[in-house]
């Protein structure tokens, strides 16, 4: 990184940034209160709230959203007739999975091999630590030259719309010109990448029952309907022979143009077992950021340790349904529900219940907010052109926030680039991308400021 006073700041600040961090992964913040302490989530958004007031944030608020959860919001305020910039992180987390699987705590960072590893370090708890930072160097070299708000959402892994809902009942209190979404990465490390369009998600608890109780498989098996096996018929249902989605009535065919992801790089970033095939057509890129893709994320059923010779009555499945731009996401859930009772197998009884909802994203890459990032982002990575690409994750605040402020610009960067592995065991960050993005979003204010 080239030599000048915002990027000397920002490196000098890197230790404190380490331990701050730290402080924060520490927090068990799940937001899933059937398996995490609720008085963890209320601590992070406290250190957060501590965090904003320190820098000299006023009107620092702890939000009370309708799904149960707290999102805190701060002002900077900035010169007089300043432009406006809303800055986004969340500092909710995935639960940690398997804990065994991760070489070491999960809610303790530790550095490892070059990286910082710990729930939350990318996805988005380090997203909060980027825009601290950003703002620390600018205030040490002449200010920050706009009026700035934060919000950090409280419930964004829960997919449960807390922070859409107070949005829509407060429309005026995270209006802005410009906002920057810091839950997105770069399409690999040291590569500048702004996020343009998003996948939204839809989930649907899935039962199905057959019996009044379990039967005996030796003596009612092979005429009694077994629930599990009607359920796994149906979920076999979701997938055409190649492994594509095949939802009926839900196109499949579309195409991405923009930056191509080549299939070993992506079997390498996702650490694809060697002779396992990937599944779907089209390009990649075609399959996770154009295309919708079903994922069955857990079922009901008896464990093998301890299972007894039994035919199932009931059985349930979580499904989620990564939905493409241009697709509405209520549409589609619909189609789901729809394609899963036609598909239940036996005259099984079965119940679909929507459990959370959240629509595409695509942003407009032509307004002036690209251009000042795009020069940032040269800057901050000495030889690299920032390229623009797809994320099949849903950040489903996006919609909410261009329909509420259909004039402001949103812009998507962040820490989580492949190597991140976030949502999975062993997330880490990369210190030099935590640096490197604060650089960029400091010379981006900068640069916004003067447009």
């Amino acid at each position: 990184m080239p030599s000048n006073p915002v990027a000397e700041t920002v490196a000098s600040l890197l230790p404190r940034a380490k331990a701050e961090l730290t402080e924060l992964v520490a927090f068990k913040s799940v937001a899933d209160f059937t398996q995490f302490s609720k008085s963890e989530s209320d601590a992070a958004a406290g250190w957060i709230a501590d965090a904003l007031r320190a820098e000299g944030f006023t009107d620092v608020a702890l939000l009370d959203t309708p799904d149960g959860t707290q999102s805190v919001y701060g002002y900077l305020p900035g010169p007089e007739g300043a432009k406006t910039v809303l800055l986004y992180a969340h500092y909710d987390v995935q639960p940690p999975l398997d804990e065994a699987g991760w070489a070491t705590s999960p809610f303790e960072l530790t550095e490892r091999d070059g990286r910082w590893y710990g729930r939350g370090t990318a996805d988005c708890k380090g997203g909060f630590i980027m825009h601290l930072l950003a703002l620390r160097a600018l205030k040490a070299n002449g200010g920050v030259p706009v009026h700035v708000k934060v919000i950090v959402e409280g419930s964004e892994e829960q997919g449960t719309g807390g922070l859409e809902r107070y949005a829509e009942q407060h429309p005026e209190l995270l209006a802005a010109d410009t906002i920057v979404i810091g839950d997105a990465g770069n399409f690999r490390v040291g590569l500048p990448t702004v996020t343009t369009t998003l996948r939204g998600m839809t989930l649907v608890r899935v039962r199905i029952d057959t019996l009044a109780g379990n039967l005996h498989s030796g003596q009612f098996g092979g005429a009694a309907p077994d629930a599990l096996a009607a359920l796994i018929r149906v979920l076999d249902s979701l997938r055409a022979e190649d492994g594509s989605t095949t939802v009926d009535g839900l196109d499949a065919t579309a195409r991405w143009d923009g930056l191509e992801y080549a299939e070993e790089q992506f079997r390498t970033d996702a650490k694809v077992l060697d002779g396992v095939e990937l599944i779907g057509d089209g390009s990649v890129a075609d399959r996770i950021w154009a295309r919708p893709a079903v994922t069955v994320l857990g079922i009901d059923c008896p464990p093998v340790v301890g299972a007894t010779p039994s035919v199932q009555s009931s059985a349930r499945a979580l499904v989620s349904l990564r939905v493409p731009p241009g697709v509405d996401a209520a549409e589609a859930t619909k189609l789901l529900q729809a394609h899963i009772e036609a598909h239940t197998p036996w005259g099984a009884r079965v119940t679909t219940e929507q459990l959370g909802q959240g629509q595409a994203f695509r942003a407009d890459t032509s307004s002036p907010a690209y251009q000042a990032m795009a020069d940032a982002m040269a800057e901050a990575y000495p030889g690299e052109t920032m390229q623009y690409a797809g994320q099949g994750g849903s950040i489903p605040l996006c919609n909410t926030l261009a329909g509420l402020y259909p004039q402001a610009e949103i812009l998507l960067i962040g820490l989580s680039e492949p190597e991140a592995q976030i949502h999975a065991v062993n997330e880490s960050v990369s210190p030099e991308e935590l640096e490197r993005l604060s650089v960029a979003e400091a010379l981006f204010l900068r640069n916004y400021a003067a447009s």
